[in-house]
């Protein structure tokens, strides 16, 4: 059935309503806010989603009709993509009456600002925290400044405003807590059903009403660029200043379904790493530490595993891990549907396999059982809100005789593509679990692998790093003591 076609974007801008006709497909949130609408406490820092200077609070209607608000970067979120939102600027935070939000006035009075150029983002990443956990332990509050950057205050001035916030009391003025079901209202009565369509030939960019409009869009138009969370393609205009004709396929409910069923869990393609965190944590607990070294909090909120995949990135962070878990993804193309193993998607750089027009729906993932090992090991230059230099993840099953009845290695960063280590799994396979078998076994992974050196690592320091993952997978497999890498909340 065909649907309606519109040719505005509508969204709700702090209290007022916003209806744009010219939009350039390229067009950033954060430079529609400073130049179009003048509203300068958004900051541009680093302009690719690190630094946190940018951020704004993004609220939209969940799939069971709640609404959430979420920091994000402005910086590379396209304006495109919030038909249907709640854009929520530093601005708007202070009280109608002119006094401070308590957010702000802790900043203020725990001596949380210096130079203030970061201040603003702070501010929205803490209201975001604060909305969610109004009491947030330390470890909440750092995991929620991971992707905000100072280097004047230092964080302990900002951890203890954190702490205080809830203290001040007047939240009775909080607008997005006061103004919440007028809101809900509101951002129902923009949902009128309708594709969004603006611009022409490679001007050109889509809202689809819905999934099943989004696979006639991608069948139409197999050479746009599918933007999920534009964490990577937003990179790809603010650095690399690429043209793109863009689908936007953030708001697609049919998409955010997570499921767990005989042993699997289900995801759809555009679920976030910030949504899918909680499911995964509880069913394989390894993934939760891995999703939170992805990014800042603003990048998890945005990003989607399906994108992840989707991308093919040689050091896509999630790829590995379900490689090792045996995950398989069910590929859409119009109305047709396949299904395929994850590590059979990757064929070389660059390159997957997806037919034109042909997207990544959902993502399964086998739940490893009680007796299975499982671990995931990412290796960085600092450990938060880093690029992967090396990933690895294992997944291993000993048999009644301590042998190697099953085991899946897969690496990240170690190969134009995510990949199975296979001549190192066949040594293992069959063998004692012993310190002796796993050092025999590594010196096979020279005929797995033959990484590159770049920016960030040299090839012989990811082929030391890649056996010795192995090898501290041995140990903690073997050892009941304290972890190898041991964190500061598990040292307290």
């Amino acid at each position: 059935m065909p649907v309606e076609i519109r040719s505005e974007l509508r969204f709700i801008l702090n209290g007022r309503d916003v209806a744009l006709r010219d939009v350039a497909p390229d067009h950033t949130l954060l430079d529609w806010l400073r130049l179009s609408r003048l509203l300068k406490g958004t900051k541009e820092g680093c302009a690719e989603g690190d630094c946190g200077a940018c951020t704004v609070l993004v609220g939209r209607l969940t799939p069971s009709g709640g609404l959430v608000y979420e920091g994000v970067n402005a910086c590379i979120r396209f304006l495109g993509s919030l038909d249907g939102c709640h854009v929520v600027t530093v601005e708007h935070v202070a009280a109608s009456d002119g006094h401070l939000h308590p957010v702000q006035q802790a900043m203020v009075d725990y001596h949380g600002s210096q130079c203030g150029f970061c201040t603003p983002g702070f501010v929205m990443s803490l209201y975001a925290l604060w909305m969610q956990s109004p009491n947030p332990s330390d470890q909440q509050i750092e995991t929620a400044l991971q992707g905000n950057l100072c280097r004047c205050t230092g964080y302990e001035p900002i951890l203890r405003a954190a702490r205080a916030i809830s203290s001040y009391g007047n939240t009775d003025k909080d607008p997005l807590l006061t103004e919440r079901a007028t809101m809900i209202a509101r951002l129902k009565a923009l949902r009128d059903g309708a594709r969004v369509e603006i611009g022409e030939g490679k001007h050109r960019w889509i809202v689809p009403a819905n999934l099943d409009d989004f696979a006639a869009v991608l069948e139409a138009s197999p050479t746009a660029t599918v933007v999920a969370g534009s964490t990577d393609v937003g990179l790809w205009v603010t650095k690399h200043m690429r043209a793109i004709t863009p689908v936007f396929i953030a708001g697609l409910d049919e998409l955010k379904a997570i499921s767990v069923q005989d042993g699997v869990v289900s995801f759809g393609a555009g679920v976030t790493y910030s949504e899918a965190i909680a499911t995964l944590s509880h069913h394989i607990p390894a993934l939760g530490p891995l999703i939170t070294r992805i990014g800042g909090q603003q990048v998890r909120n945005m990003g989607t595993i399906g994108g992840n995949i989707a991308n093919g990135s040689p050091i896509g962070d999630t790829p590995p891990a379900l490689i090792a878990l045996d995950a398989s993804l069910t590929l859409r193309k119009g109305a047709e549907r396949r299904t395929i193993r994850l590590e059979d998607y990757f064929i070389a750089y660059g390159k997957q396999d997806r037919q034109p027009g042909e997207f990544v729906e959902a993502v399964q993932v086998p739940i490893p059982a009680a007796t299975e090992k499982f671990a995931v090991y990412k290796v960085t230059k600092r450990r938060d809100e880093d690029i992967t230099a090396t990933l690895g993840a294992f997944r291993l099953v000993l048999a009644d005789d301590g042998r190697v009845a099953e085991i899946r290695i897969a690496y990240g960063g170690m190969a134009a593509t995510p990949k199975r280590a296979a001549a190192v799994e066949a040594a293992l396979l069959g063998q004692p679990w012993t310190e002796a078998t796993v050092e025999a076994a590594m010196e096979k992974y020279a005929e797995d692998f033959s990484p590159l050196t770049d920016m960030r690592a040299t090839a012989d320091y990811r082929a030391l790093v890649a056996k010795n993952l192995l090898l501290r997978f041995y140990m903690e497999t073997t050892s009941s003591e304290a972890p190898v890498q041991v964190s500061r909340y598990e040292a307290a």
